[in-house]
């Protein structure tokens, strides 16, 4: 199986983003199963242009987003990705989206393709504080979101795929510290090996 995990460089004013920080700490494998990480730029429509090559490249097996959700103190895994961009804030290339069509000719939503209650439940065993969100929000981590599972929905591929927030560990409230950010990365891609056998 092939890995490739995603992570956004620091947006709006946050002067780091754990999902950069957090893809520096996971090596070429996981369980023995080679991962290659991607750092994206937090902009709308060119994280997706940047990520398809390489997903055309790497023809991975499975996708793990990840996305930094600022206000949340648990890990998101996100259900649905939705054709729409609408946020008053900007990308990194000071562009604000509108209540504005992802593609004209997409679906309206698409469901991540990853085992989510299987997911939640070995989190939970291992006392990893994670709820499953039905947003992703209307921002660049929804916008790409929506382009991967649209891209793997028009191409029939087999690839499995969603995305996960998590929480800012540099927040005087928080509750997950970077390293325990990495080691869920690794009991949710065993919990996807594990429902896959």
């Amino acid at each position: 199986m092939t890995i490739l995990i995603t992570g956004f460089e620091p947006f709006l004013d946050h002067e780091s983003n754990p999902t950069q920080d957090v893809l520096t700490q996971l090596g070429t494998e996981i369980h023995g199963h080679a991962i290659h990480t991607v750092l994206l730029p937090v902009l709308y429509d060119k994280a997706f242009d940047i990520l398809l090559p390489l997903l055309e490249e790497y023809r991975p097996d499975l996708v793990l987003m990840l996305g930094l959700a600022s206000g949340s103190k648990h890990i998101r895994l996100e259900r649905i990705a939705i054709n729409l961009s609408d946020s008053l804030h900007p990308d990194n290339a000071g562009i604000i989206h509108h209540n504005q069509t992802i593609l004209a000719d997409g679906d309206t939503a698409y469901f991540s393709t990853l085992p989510l209650d299987a997911i939640q439940t070995q989190l939970q065993q291992n006392s990893v504080p994670v709820t499953i969100s039905n947003t992703a929000g209307l921002y660049v981590c929804n916008n790409l979101f929506y382009h991967v599972m649209h891209h793997i929905r028009t191409n029939h591929l087999t690839t499995l795929a969603g995305f996960i927030h998590v929480p800012d560990v540099s927040s005087d409230t928080a509750e997950l510290s970077l390293s325990s950010i990495r080691d869920a990365i690794y009991i949710i891609t065993k919990s996807i090996l594990n429902e896959k056998e």
